[in-house]
Parts: C-alpha cells; structure tokens; sequence
C-alpha cells in the first residue's frame, strides 16, 4: 500500500471517532480526547482507525472534514498552495512561484514523497507532549495493521512511533519549501497551541525547516480560514 493510501484510509476511517472523541474528551481523560479515544479502545474506538488516536484536538477533528471534502491528503496541498499564492502576493520577500509544487499538484511517485514526509510529521507532533506511551503506541501499531497487510510500511510507522522526539531530525524531511508548508500544516493540526511543549515544538519545527516568518504565519492563518 502507498503512504499516500494509507493515510486517506487513516483520515477517512478516523472522522467518526474523532467527532465522538471531542464529546467524550469533556467527562473523561482529564479533558484529552486522545485519552477519552483510548478510554474506549478494543472496540469501536480501535476499528475507527490511527487517526482517531493520533490526532486527538479539535483542529485535528475539523482537519477530518476538511480532508474527506477534498480529498484526504490533497487537503493539506491545498491550504499549502492557497498559503503560497498570498504570501507572493503580500511579501517582497516572498519567491516567485508561478506554480508551487504541492501534494496535490505533483505526480503519483512525488505525491509519496509528500506522504510520507507528512506521515512523519504527524507522528513526531503527537508526541509533543510526551503523552504518547507504550500502550498507546501498540494500539497505533495494531490500527495501522487493519489499514495495510504492508509489513515493511508497518515497521517504518512502529519505527516513527519509537524515535525520541527531535524537530531537527522531522525537518530533514523537508527537501522543498511546498512539503515544509505540508508538514508544518500537518503539525498545526496536532498540537495544542496553549499547550507550552507543543507550541515550543511548532515553533522549532518552523525554525528547523527555515520557514520564513511571514510564510509561518499565512500558513497559520490559511489553517484558520480553511477549519483545519
């Protein structure tokens, strides 16, 4: 299975469970719906998918949507290109792309090179806040395991899941400035931004990937625009 796959399975297979995780978040976990998620794991809560225990915020709840409107991952390009286009329009500083080269606007082969880069993303930023355990990590594991029979894809995910978190080692991810736009999008829809740990990890993740400040922002402000 391609990254591309199976991370429209995950946002797909995940819309529920997250919607149904944000009104259990308030009762249980101590307000934390990825906690509230596995409250209920083993049953429904396990089938719904990685994305309902990966992304447990609200944004990421609101990216649910938003990616099943567009397309799963081609949501993310999208808001990339859109967040491009403005700041060329805004900033002098801005470089001159006639057409910037997101997810959604590049080959099959190029848009898996997008993928697994957000992948990764999404994977470091849940771990932000350092909530992600043991336990957690094997009902991730076992998730990704409904969604593909690709044992070497498995093990990169399981591998991800183990890497201390290191915003320095996700950037080198970022080979262009569209999958840096991609990622950080990615990253916005995980962390909580009132949470000291997770805002302090965007921002170093932006810093890691050189995102010009002003392009930070217009990424921030898309992502708001668009519900993510």
């Amino acid at each position: 299975m391609s990254i591309m796959n199976l991370l429209d399975q995950m946002l797909q297979s995940g819309q529920g469970a997250l919607q149904n995780a944000g009104n259990r978040a308030n009762a249980t976990a101590g307000g934390n719906p990825l906690g509230a998620l596995l409250t209920g794991a083993g049953g429904g809560a396990l089938a719904a998918g990685t994305i309902g225990v990966l992304m447990g915020s609200k944004k990421a709840r609101k990216m649910g949507g938003t990616a099943l409107k567009y397309g799963g991952l081609a949501a993310l390009g999208l808001v990339a290109y859109k967040a491009f286009s403005t700041w060329q329009q805004n900033s002098a500083s801005a470089p001159q792309v006639s057409q910037p080269r997101t997810v959604d606007r590049v080959p099959a082969l190029e848009a898996e090179f997008h993928g697994k880069a957000v992948l990764r993303a999404i994977i470091a930023a849940a771990k932000a806040d350092g909530h992600i355990d043991d336990r957690e990590r094997q009902l991730i594991d076992q998730s990704i395991a409904q969604l593909t029979s690709d044992q070497e894809l498995q093990a990169w995910v399981d591998q991800e899941l183990r890497k201390p978190m290191d915003p320095a080692e996700v950037a080198t991810s970022a080979t262009t400035p569209e999958i840096a736009a991609e990622m950080y999008l990615a990253s916005l829809l995980m962390v909580d931004e009132e949470n000291f740990m997770e805002r302090a990890y965007l921002d170093e993740l932006a810093r890691q990937m050189n995102l010009d400040p002003s392009f930070k922002m217009e990424l921030e402000h898309q992502a708001r625009q668009a519900q993510l």
